[in-house]
């Protein structure tokens, strides 16, 4: 019998790889924006037509496929380690079979601790592809080009030659602390979800539905995945900007001598702002990304447990 923890993996990661390939551009839009040094007043709508005119549309899906697999690791090693933990934690202690806050958190940093180290260098290759286009010969003595982008074997190799393999884990100290935003994430939505759960259930049994337990609509994880998403995405932004500068290699960020050295040289030279490149379409990325995935990872995971427990 297939574990529930190793159910809700797989639903993570389909979820995940759908979320990806739906909110895709506006992670490219926010990533070259995060690692862009410069100070622009270019908005989103007019990076997206910089883009498509000088890449092709193509060049909003730079990175898609190093994308795709390190969703699915991602999600994947989350929910299970998340579920994991979950379980440990309910079969230590009786009582509500809910997880607290604190719990939650625990649970929390376990799944994203175990996720970021082993995610972290499919995430370096991803970042790296989103930001750097190559020029041929040829194109180099034609300015209407499209620059060529780097394939995957290209993107490792050039890693590897400049830093070693330790080059596949640059970002990481910043990337663990990020451990946090997927700990916001899902406690906020872990107690949110309790909390309408327990509400609509105490007004079913007022109404004389005796012992019922009320049932989330696939609406209501999207909107709870969306506002999850939404506060931790928001409270971590600058720690994402200094990871997408250091995952990408950039020349200036290998300067920096610590995540708080670097947050304060980013504040020191290119201002507040500085630290909030590329947040607008982040946040809209983020929100709509969560959604999708909380919606799409319910409704995969009871139709494959479903099927499961009709095949047993």
């Amino acid at each position: 019998m297939v574990s529930d923890s190793a159910i809700h993996s797989l639903a993570g990661a389909a979820g995940g790889i759908v979320a990806m390939s739906a909110t895709y551009p506006l992670i490219v839009l926010s990533t070259r924006a995060a690692v862009n040094v410069k100070n622009d007043s270019k908005n989103v709508v007019q990076h997206f037509l910089e883009i498509v005119k000088r890449e092709g549309v193509v060049g909003l899906y730079s990175g898609l496929s190093p994308s795709l697999l390190g969703i699915a690791v991602t999600n994947g090693v989350y929910y299970y380690f998340y579920e994991r933990s979950r379980g440990i934690i309910l079969n230590s202690r009786q009582g509500s079979k809910a997880l607290n806050m604190l719990e939650s958190m625990l649970a929390g940093v376990v799944a994203g601790s175990a996720t970021t180290i082993i995610s972290n260098p499919i995430w370096v290759i991803q970042t790296s592809q989103a930001v750097r286009v190559e020029p041929s010969p040829s194109e180099l003595s034609n300015l209407h080009a499209v620059p060529k982008r780097p394939s995957i074997l290209r993107t490792i190799q050039a890693i590897i030659a400049k830093d070693g393999l330790n080059g596949l884990f640059r970002g990481l100290g910043p990337a663990l602390v990020l451990v946090i935003n997927p700990v916001l994430q899902y406690t906020v939505f872990e107690q949110l979800k309790n909390f309408l759960i327990k509400k609509r259930t105490l007004k079913l049994r007022a109404r004389g539905s005796g012992s019922v337990v009320a049932v989330l609509s696939d609406w209501d994880f999207f909107v709870l995945g969306a506002f999850s998403k939404l506060v931790a995405t928001g409270s971590t932004y600058p720690y994402i900007v200094l990871k997408s500068r250091l995952q990408a290699g950039q020349a200036r960020a290998e300067q920096y001598k610590s995540s708080l050295h670097g947050l304060a040289t980013i504040l020191k030279e290119e201002g507040i702002q500085g630290l909030y490149k590329g947040v607008s379409s982040k946040l809209l990325q983020s929100v709509l990304a969560a959604a999708i995935l909380f919606a799409v990872q319910r409704r995969i995971y009871e139709l494959t447990k479903k099927a499961i427990t009709s095949l047993s």
